[in-house]
């Protein structure tokens, strides 16, 4: 999916201004001036810049995974009780359901009552796991 501000506007903007950063740097570059420091830092803000946006892709990938990881959840609760998590979900913030993914079958739907009952926090859904289930492809 194509956000158009961060993919047509902002990136190609950064992309061109680093690299006429870059070119009238080169040429001023070795002068003691304050042409030269000028264009110095207008080079290392736009290709900073540019760092940054190439590094939004990171957040976008991460929020994809938050939503399969929910969906994962919904699915294991599914199997596992034969009731939706969806009523439940609405009661749950995300870092709680994230924490639930750790949980193994035979204690996901007991520890999801209990997050809910007694309000627990990531840290403290995680601390009464007993089976605990590595997530080792989390990026």
């Amino acid at each position: 999916m194509f956000y158009p501000w961060h993919h047509f506007v902002l990136l190609p903007a950064a992309f061109v201004l680093a690299l006429y950063s870059i070119r009238r740097y080169v040429s001023v570059s070795g002068d003691d001036t304050e042409d030269s420091r000028l264009w110095f830092t207008v080079m290392l803000l736009a290709v900073v810049g540019l760092g940054v946006l190439v590094m939004l892709r990171q957040h976008y990938a991460l929020r994809l995974q938050d939503r399969l990881i929910r969906l994962e959840v919904r699915q294991r609760y599914f199997e596992l009780t034969g009731q939706s998590l969806r009523p439940l979900e609405m009661q749950l913030e995300l870092s709680q359901i994230l924490a639930l993914r750790f949980a193994g079958d035979a204690e996901l739907a007991d520890l999801t009552q209990a997050a809910i009952r007694e309000k627990l926090s990531s840290k403290d859904i995680q601390a009464r796991i007993q089976d605990f289930q590595f997530d080792h492809l989390r990026v």
